[in-house]
């Protein structure tokens, strides 16, 4: 497929910047791969939609505060860093990007916090913006990343065009997330609420959590017209056995597992066997999903409505059929649905 394919306008005004205030209260739009028909519901009907023994499955990455703004040595100009990955503990090395970029170049020093709490020398030079730092912290490693914490600010995708508030470190996270390490919220688990997920257990419906911590790989513009040529930067990703073990059970038993958001289809699709069982993995995934890709493990998607041209539009495409799905973001826009991370979401089944 080609990228030009992905290509649709925004209404500007349809751009979530805020969220609800009750998560579950979202709205989402039921497609039906069979049927191809859409439903209007609102999220906490989601539990309609699933039975007993059927399994979903949460991705529990946690964001932490990636957004830091610095000033180089000399000039004092402020420069805005972006904290990617850590690439090694011990040398507090990170992947970066820097904006503007031109200011800064290897050999820079970069002083963050008004008392200096954190230096940070450039390293080398990775992409036009990106960037390597070795920071200059006499300390542990949790000290280290308490400072980044002090100092950092949520890292809002850059269509929210506000400034990141109290409320998005609550809010710009799931209620599951565990495990620190990501610098973009998996979007359709910020629906999930505790309400919600009580019902789920009620009814027997069983939750499974695997982690990927998410950088900006999958949310990186795509910059050639065929898709076979994109690459996908590499995240970490770990599936522990009793995450395998509930989703193989549902599976066994011929339940239905949902997978909540791209992430954890990814995951999934990066460990699949021939003969649809999940397998345990603790390793790195670039996997890149578009049409037309044959997903062994989920049955069911949650995802929210992605920007145009992003790798996780087509993901959602591949999964629900490209004709529909793209339909679908039609139908959302006509009926007013709001957009993006901090917006509705859909439910392909």
């Amino acid at each position: 497929m080609k990228l030009a394919q992905f290509k649709f306008e925004v209404p500007k005004e349809l751009v979530a910047d805020y969220p609800l205030d009750n998560r579950d209260e979202s709205r989402m739009m039921v497609i039906d791969r069979k049927t191809g028909t859409f439903e209007h519901k609102t999220f906490k009907d989601l539990i309609d939609y699933f039975d007993e023994g059927d399994v979903m499955v949460m991705n529990d990455t946690k964001v932490f505060p990636a957004k830091m703004y610095g000033n180089k040595e000399k000039t004092g100009a402020q420069i805005e860093v972006f904290l990617l990955r850590e690439l090694n503990r011990e040398s507090l090395l990170w992947d970066v990007l820097v904006d503007p970029a031109r200011k800064i170049r290897i050999g820079n020093k970069l002083y963050f916090g008004e008392n200096e709490e954190l230096v940070a020398e450039v390293i080398d030079n990775t992409t036009s913006r990106g960037r390597t730092l070795r920071f200059l912290f006499d300390g542990t490693h949790d000290e280290f990343m308490a400072t980044v914490h002090k100092l950092g600010l949520t890292p809002l995708p850059h269509y929210i065009e506000r400034d990141p508030e109290t409320l998005d470190v609550e809010r710009f996270q799931t209620i599951y997330a565990k495990e620190v390490g990501a610098v973009a919220v998996p979007a359709a688990g910020l629906h999930m609420s505790r309400e919600l997920m009580k019902r789920f257990e009620i009814k027997g419906i069983d939750t499974a959590y695997l982690t990927l911590h998410l950088g900006l790989g999958s949310f990186r513009d795509v910059e050639v017209e065929d898709l076979t040529k994109h690459k996908v930067d590499s995240e970490k990703m770990r599936i522990t056995q009793e995450c395998a073990d509930i989703v193989n059970k549902s599976i066994a038993g011929g339940h239905k597992v949902c997978a909540v958001g791209t992430s954890v289809v990814r995951a999934m699709e990066t460990t699949e066997s021939t003969f649809r069982q999940l397998k345990a993995m603790d390793g790195w995934t670039n996997r890149f999903l578009f049409p037309p890709h044959k997903f062994k493990i989920p049955d069911a998607l949650i995802t929210n409505f992605h920007t145009p041209q992003s790798t996780l539009l087509m993901l959602g495409s591949a999964f629900g059929g490209f004709d529909l799905i793209m339909e679908a973001y039609q139908e959302a826009i006509k009926e007013k649905y709001r957009l993006f991370a901090y917006g509705d979401s859909m439910l392909i089944i």
